[in-house]
């Protein structure tokens, strides 16, 4: 299984999801301060792991437009914080596998908390179908399948 973690930071899931997906498996993780990712990278070498991959960058930047095939994406208390939302969901669904899944998680009193409405208005314009939702107003998490066009 292949796992991308948007806005990884110094890799709360990062570290769990390359445990779960196994050596077989494979974890990239996106973040846009490099800081973040040097403390991953340390977490990363101290944990003896070698199936996840770090890119310096932005969803919708082009990071990973073309070069990945990926099982399924997280974005955890981030999408309010990527500017051009709707062109970083097109590159998540270009890079996801044909039923390939996106989890979008949002918490209050995050200063960049995206309602359920504004997620599934932006994940259906991008071509997701929903699969499910869990939570409430203050805290939920949607996921996501990726239609075949």
């Amino acid at each position: 299984m292949s796992v991308l973690d948007v806005g990884c930071g110094p890799g709360r899931l990062t570290i769990p999801f390359a445990r779960y997906v196994g050596s077989t498996g494979k974890v990239i993780a996106l973040d846009i301060q490099e800081k973040m990712l040097q403390k991953l990278e340390k977490r990363i070498k101290d944990n003896n792991l070698t199936n996840i991959e770090t890119i310096l960058g932005g969803a919708g930047e082009g990071k990973i437009q073309g070069e990945y095939s990926i099982d399924c994406a997280f974005l955890v208390t981030v999408l309010g914080e990527i500017s051009d939302k709707e062109k970083a969901l097109e590159e998540i669904y270009n890079v996801l596998k044909p039923g390939g899944v996106l989890s979008i998680t949002e918490v209050l009193p995050d200063p960049d908390y995206q309602s359920s409405k504004t997620v599934m208005h932006l994940a259906d314009k991008a071509g997701f179908d929903i699969a499910k939702k869990y939570g409430n107003i203050m805290s939920f998490t949607m996921i996501f399948t990726k239609l075949v066009r």
